[in-house]
């Protein structure tokens, strides 16, 4: 049981941190990096975390545990409890890790060829700064699939996620926007990101539990939908264009560019009214 009530595993498959939030504190912030005797050789926390999120990359959250660290790294299981308390710690160890991981080429390219503003005031351009946002945390969650599986609303926050909201906020600060509203902006394009990452990676995990691949599932229903088109039960449904599910749409580019204008719009009415913050 976690000091703060919360636990690492839950009933529905998700995990949380925040198992001892002071010593997963003292972890983040560089208080208790070594322990005071009977270290192993070469073995730190930073290499603990590494093969923590390689394993989880590779086989899944549930694949991580001390006994199978002590495996991958060669030392005793009580060995790594000399340096973190726990599973529910460790994921807060691992979540500010992989946070704190450099932009990937193409989208730190983008962000950089954004350059200023529009109106060329040296500012950072918000619409910019909204769309690396989006498509970073976009590679991040499809190269961690696991992060879906961890419940941050209580995040512990470490240096990676405090550096990570410093970026996001100086990228939106020409919005004119109240603060509140610019915690709401990066809260709604990460629950679009999520949402979509999420959905891709349910659809990848059906395919390894079933074996089957998208089009044999939907070949298998194809008789049975098309009598129901024919039934004149689902008018809507049974006029829509042949491409209306096709594989080709990209629903990512679709939102992003709708979430883009809705702030526009909010931004050029409040710079209208002339109440920017």
């Amino acid at each position: 049981m976690a000091n703060d009530g919360t636990t690492a595993a839950t009933g529905d498959g998700t995990a949380t941190g925040s198992g001892d939030t002071a010593r997963s504190l003292e972890l983040l912030w560089g208080g208790g990096e070594r322990p005071s005797r009977g270290p192993k050789p070469g073995l730190t926390l930073d290499r603990i975390v590494t093969a923590a999120v390689a394993v989880a990359d590779a086989e899944g959250l549930s694949a991580v545990s001390m006994r199978r660290l002590s495996t991958e790294l060669g030392t005793g299981t009580m060995s790594l409890y000399r340096y973190v308390p726990g599973k529910a710690e460790l994921l807060d160890l691992m979540l500010d890790r992989v946070l704190g991981e450099p932009l990937p080429a193409p989208v730190e390219e983008a962000a950089e060829a954004a350059g200023t503003d529009a109106a060329g005031s040296g500012a950072p351009d918000w619409r910019a700064a909204v769309d690396t946002m989006a498509r970073g945390y976009l590679d991040n969650l499809r190269r961690h699939p696991w992060l879906l599986k961890i419940n941050q609303a209580r995040t512990v926050l470490g240096p990676s996620a405090l550096r990570g909201l410093e970026l996001a906020l100086g990228g939106l600060r020409g919005m004119g926007l109240r603060d509140p509203e610019l915690i709401g902006v990066i809260i709604t394009v990460n629950s679009f990101v999520e949402g979509l990452a999420r959905t891709q990676a349910d659809a990848a995990e059906a395919v390894r539990q079933t074996g089957l691949s998208d089009e044999e599932f939907w070949d298998r229903q194809r008789p049975y939908l098309e009598r129901a088109m024919l039934s004149g039960a689902y008018p809507m449904m049974a006029t829509m264009a042949e491409d209306t599910f096709s594989a080709d749409f990209d629903h990512f580019e679709f939102g992003l560019r709708r979430l883009i204008a809705g702030f526009e719009a909010l931004v050029r009415e409040r710079a209208e009214a002339g109440t920017t913050a």
